[in-house]
């Protein structure tokens, strides 16, 4: 491993989650720096869910210029923030973080990253249905960006549980700011979920469902068609137990590598300034 490049004046990017550690995110950023003649190294955090003020903190006083969120801080980190963007107030999550001389800014990329992965596809958002699990930090950022992009309705599933209220209000507040009509509904009622994808062009799980050792998938076969589009936040392993199911039907799928390399490359201008090289990333991180 090459580390000759860094030095005393090298900046620092980072990634607070728990788990961290499966994390592309510091190879990609990294190289994406190193490519460009940038002083900055990324590394990741596996930090406990109540050590987030204290990380951030941290980062802040060792003059980190940025970093990233991922579950479960994408909202918990917000109280520990200067300023937020349009978009992150929107979605209600921040996935990037830019320091400016200790002012922190907290922005949401996620739903850039996942629209822009989408579009690679050739799926056009404009008057589609789009059936969503989970409502996390990403989902939201998610469904933000989905309605703002010509979504004609989404509807999220999610468990109804503490949370669920708050996922209401969310969905009364993207459905007043745009002309998409977004609905909650039970996660546990399996038979308005089936109702739903037979009418959606787009089903998406933003859970973390799928991911690791978890072999599980929140729909059932049954419940998939063969022109439906199925997509996957998860990138690791490339070909969760849902993404199988729509293989073997014949759907169009797709994890979320590509929504991290995009929501990636524009982390990386907030921070830098600079166009990563997607390419060159994508060619030597995710192939």
């Amino acid at each position: 491993m090459d580390l000759t490049y860094i030095n005393g004046q090298t900046r620092l990017l980072a990634l607070l989650g728990h788990p961290a550690h499966h994390s592309i995110s510091p190879k990609m950023h990294t190289q994406a720096a190193k490519l460009l003649g940038l002083d900055y190294v990324y590394l990741a955090f596996d930090i406990a869910p109540d050590e987030i003020g204290q990380a951030v903190m941290s980062l802040k006083l060792m003059e980190a210029r940025g970093f990233n969120l991922t579950m479960p801080f994408k909202r918990t980190v917000i109280p520990y923030l200067d300023h937020l963007t349009k978009a992150a107030k929107l979605a209600g999550a921040v996935n990037t973080v830019i320091n400016d001389n200790g002012i922190l800014t907290g922005d949401t990329t996620d739903g850039y990253g996942y629209m822009e992965s989408l579009r690679q596809t050739g799926f056009a958002p404009t008057n589609k249905v789009m059936t969503i699990l989970g409502a996390g930090g990403a989902a939201t950022a998610i469904i933000a960006q989905a309605a703002l992009d010509g979504m004609k309705e989404i509807r999220i599933f999610k468990r109804k549980n503490q949370t669920f209220e708050d996922t209401l209000a969310f969905a009364e507040k993207v459905t007043g700011g745009t002309d998409c009509q977004v609905t909650v509904l039970d996660m546990a009622d399996r038979q308005a979920l089936a109702t739903s994808i037979a009418s959606s062009d787009l089903l998406t799980n933003a859970t973390n469902v799928g991911m690791g050792d978890d072999d599980r998938s929140l729909v059932d076969k049954d419940m998939l068609r063969r022109d439906l589009v199925v997509s996957d936040i998860i990138y690791e392993p490339p070909l969760t137990p849902l993404l199988a199911m729509a293989k073997d039907l014949g759907c169009s799928y797709f994890n979320g590598a590509d929504m991290l390399l995009y929501q990636g490359s524009a982390s990386f201008k907030a921070w830098t300034g600079q166009d990563m090289p997607v390419k060159e990333i994508q060619r030597t991180c995710f192939s």
